[in-house]
């Protein structure tokens, strides 16, 4: 691995690799990377989106995490990367389920879900999970994953668990896209707290029922934004926290914009374009969900309320 800020860290190795097979002929329909059960999962997948060679050639599908549901809490004692990569996920598969109690895997449910709001989330036994549900998802791309699922921000709504036959739809779709990179993250465990607020349609993390957890996830709610205030804001916060935070996603409403605005990160990288127009009807409040390590609620709420427009 390049050494080098945490940020800023890609896989030399990995870059060296996926240019390789692109040279081959015939190419691949995609790529899958299985990284070791305790591998750091941001460098793999800044890779694919901060060196521009692969950038050009390749498209980050979705991470995916395998969780081992009998050992997730003993992984959340003794590994800070268990816990980062069900954070990161955007499809999390719940494995071993025949190893535990249904109120043991309850708990495991509402650990995953607390660590990570937004992923989607498979229970199976043996991996018996439709390999369509998880390659080829378009997850990692925020503007698929919105247009699949309109509600893939919104907390307020019952999480939905999948089991391996599931095929009906829910609030936390795959979502169809062409890939050609796929971060696989491979056997991890983890847990996290994260508590409902009332601010506003708030929401930060809830004591989760394992306590070796550092992971939160703030959900916040708001009304149009003033884009001079906003992206100063979303800068700045990103600068000053970005070691801590795994990944943020948002739908923006812009004051006078005619068009929704996305907004994704990975520690200090942001990104965001419009989506698309605001359909007649549809309530324009701006949504943002920071996933990360030490993040100060208060300072966070009060600080992205303040980019909020004034009202003519």
């Amino acid at each position: 691995m390049n050494n080098g800020c945490v940020c800023c860290t890609v896989r030399g190795d990995l870059i060296r690799v996926v240019e390789g097979l692109m040279r081959r002929p015939g190419r691949f329909d995609g790529i899958i990377v299985e990284t070791t059960g305790l591998a750091d999962p941001v460098p793999v997948a800044q890779t694919f989106f901060m060196d521009d060679d692969v950038r050009a050639k390749t498209e980050l599908d979705a991470v995916v995490a395998l969780v081992d549901a009998k050992h997730l809490p003993l992984r959340l004692k003794d590994s800070r990367e268990a816990e980062d990569q069900i954070a990161f996920a955007d499809v999390v598969v719940i494995n071993k389920t025949d190893l535990v109690s249904p109120e043991e895997l309850a708990v495991i449910e509402d650990v995953v879900r607390a660590i990570n709001p937004t992923a989607r989330v498979y229970k199976t036994s043996r991996s018996g999970v439709d390999l369509a549900r998880v390659l080829d998802q378009g997850a990692f791309n925020l503007e698929r994953a919105l247009e699949n699922d309109p509600h893939f921000l919104d907390h307020d709504h019952e999480d939905h668990v999948c089991g391996p036959d599931c095929d009906h739809d829910h609030h936390h779709h795959a979502h169809d896209h062409h890939h050609h990179g796929h971060d696989h993250d491979h056997d991890h465990d983890h847990d996290h707290h994260h508590h409902d607020h009332d601010h506003h349609h708030h929401h930060h993390g809830e004591m989760s029922p394992i306590h070796d957890v550092t992971v939160k996830s703030i959900s916040l709610r708001g009304g149009e934004m003033n884009p001079e205030r906003f992206f100063p804001w979303i800068q700045k916060i990103t600068q000053t926290d970005g070691p801590s935070i795994l990944r943020l996603k948002g739908i923006i409403a812009f004051k006078g914009d005619e068009e929704r605005y996305v907004v994704q990160g990975v520690h200090m990288i942001v990104e965001g374009d419009h989506q698309r127009p605001w359909k007649d009807g549809e309530k324009r409040e701006s949504r943002l969900v920071f996933i990360g390590r030490d993040l100060d609620f208060d300072k966070i709420e009060k600080s992205f309320r303040a980019c909020e427009a004034q009202a003519a």
